[in-house]
């Protein structure tokens, strides 16, 4: 609103509100520090976990920075992006996600004090981004390669990233699975190795303990065979998968068959059994002993192919045939008359495991397809107490099988434990000395927020942050004290390369490049202004949300 020779003048719509300056920039921070606050408990091996409860009742508890931002329903629009933070941090490299965000919230607080001193936040951004750079610059110069595929570098950086999860147990367990699977799966592509962890297949069966979780070098199918009288094992299989349904396909518009007499039903019914068993035969006669189906097999098909002895599963997914491809060297075939074709040569068709059987685990039946040759495809079975401890396991795995792979495509490591954000930390000062201007305060900030890291490693883990972060200065500033870290269970400063906490480049890259872009868009903005909430979108539409109901759905009275 303006005012014009005393005649206020409207230029927002009504309700909209408007924060400008010095309130609206405290006000964003704050709830950027707030979101970061939220989650720093969390961080490193006596992280504490979040017992998380949505809507409906339903129950998460997890210490994964991701998973508890992604459930936590934000409404702020600064701390939305911080989420954001956490999302691609996760989406790029599978960890780090708490760190990027403990990151990015003390940037924000460092900030916050050079905002009072009467520093331009456009003298702050820029000197983020120097010392980002800067940071990224130091980190490639420090990582380590790996030769080859060392695979006892690369269970300490799948055990690392589960040193902070509540399996941390059985974590050498799930290490050695991880890095199995991936190294299975790697692929050379243009000579540069890929490692498409969608080609993991993960399964969550209640039941047993951690320690049963096991890896299948093969596919596991969580479906059942369709017939009773099907062969529930079936040794050196010859595998035909088949994205077609083996049923009479019914006509697409509406049809009407006169009939006047029994034989003639009977002819009919006699034609829908012939072109079934014709569908049968058709596979039959490549050789194949399982058949897996994408689509639905009719009750007469299933009666013939029991009789043939062939085992047979349907509606199985189409990423899970896609998988079986990879992994048997199978052809999914969409057309029966494809294997008519392939009959005087099958072998380009069918896929080979050398052992598919039908598993019971609990109430569920799986069927397993395993020993198969050089499988581009895996399956990992995941066994734990309660739902809840199997759910937080597939999130630890998941972090672990993302950290493996990328240091089995990048081959570069680092260690971990704050070392490498202290050593960071220790050549931003220097550099920071050889700024213009006010531009070194802000450097020297970056640098500052990067100690962060070993000081909530320390609190986490009880002890005294300022004793340990003394001794850590204090080491980092010989040529020999690189990878001196926070020894989070004895409570002092050691180092973490001898000890095994070893981490990806592109994890910490990745979450110092995150955490300052955020922390530099929130920095710039100077006006929020907000619409009223619970206005029509633009364009028409009903007010409110759903159904014109005020306040969206639980604007009905009388609801809960």
């Amino acid at each position: 609103m303006a005012q014009l020779s005393g005649t206020p003048v409207l230029i927002l719509k009504e309700g909209t509100s408007r924060t400008r300056g010095k309130s609206a920039q405290s006000n964003n921070i704050m709830a950027g520090i707030v979101i970061s606050d939220a989650i720093k408990s969390t961080l490193g091996p006596r992280g504490m976990d979040k017992m998380l409860v949505d809507s409906l009742g339903d129950v998460t508890i997890t210490n994964d920075g991701a998973s508890i931002l992604k459930e936590i329903d934000v409404q702020h629009p600064a701390a939305k992006m911080l989420v954001e933070v956490s999302k691609s941090q996760d989406q790029e490299t599978g960890d780090g996600t708490t760190t990027s965000v403990v990151i990015a919230g003390e940037l924000l607080k460092r900030a916050q004090d050079l905002l009072e001193k009467k520093i331009h936040p456009t003298i702050i951004v820029g000197g983020y981004q120097k010392a980002a750079d800067k940071a990224t610059e130091i980190l490639k110069e420090l990582s380590v390669s790996m030769e080859g595929m060392d695979k006892k570098i690369l269970e300490g950086i799948a055990s690392t990233s589960m040193n902070s999860k509540s399996i941390s147990g059985s974590k050498d367990h799930f290490a050695k699975i991880a890095v199995e699977a991936v190294l299975q799966i790697a692929e050379e592509v243009d000579g540069k190795t890929v490692a498409d962890i969608d080609m993991i297949e993960i399964i969550k069966k209640q039941g047993k303990s951690l320690t049963e979780t096991e890896l299948v070098k093969g596919m596991v199918v969580d479906k059942e065979v369709v017939h009773a009288s099907m062969p529930r094992k079936v040794e050196g299989a010859k595998i035909a998968l088949i994205n077609a349904a083996i049923e009479v396909e019914k006509t697409e518009f509406d049809a009407e068959i006169k009939i006047d007499s029994p034989d003639q039903i009977k002819a009919f019914l006699d034609e829908e059994e012939r072109m079934l068993k014709a569908m049968v035969d058709k596979i039959t006669n490549t050789g194949a002993n399982v058949l897996i189906c994408q689509k639905g097999i009719d009750d007469v098909a299933q009666h013939y192919l029991a009789k043939a002895g062939v085992m047979a599963i349907r509606r199985a997914k189409k990423s899970t045939l896609e998988k079986l491809a990879k992994a048997t060297g199978a052809k999914v075939v969409s057309n029966l008359s494809e294997l008519l074709e392939s009959a005087e040569n099958p072998d380009e068709i069918l896929g080979t495991a050398g052992l598919v059987e039908e598993v019971r685990i609990g109430d569920d039946k799986l069927v397993y397809v395993k020993d198969c040759a050089d499988p581009k495809a895996v399956s990992i079975v995941i066994r734990g107490g309660t739902e809840h401890v199997v759910d937080e396991a597939d999130r630890a795995l998941h972090d672990s099988l993302c950290v493996v792979r990328n240091v089995v495509e990048d081959g570069t490591y680092v260690a971990g434990g704050g070392s490498i954000e202290a050593e960071i930390a220790k050549r931003l000062d220097v550099f920071a000395s050889s700024a213009e201007g006010r531009e070194q305060l802000a450097i020297e900030a970056f640098a500052e927020s990067l100690r962060i890291v070993p000081k909530t490693l320390a609190e986490n883990g009880g002890h005294d942050p300022i004793d340990i972060i003394t001794a850590l200065t204090q080491e980092h500033s010989t040529e020999k004290g690189l990878w001196v870290g926070v020894d989070v269970i004895k409570g002092k400063a050691s180092d973490m390369m001898k000890a095994g906490v070893i981490e990806p480049s592109r994890v910490k890259m990745q979450a110092i490049r995150s955490a300052s872009e955020a922390a530099q868009m929130i920095l710039r903005i100077d006006d929020v202004i907000a619409a009223k909430a619970g206005a029509a979108p633009p364009g028409g539409g009903m007010p409110g949300g759903m159904g014109g109901m005020p306040g969206g759905m639980g604007g009905m009275p009388g609801m809960m």
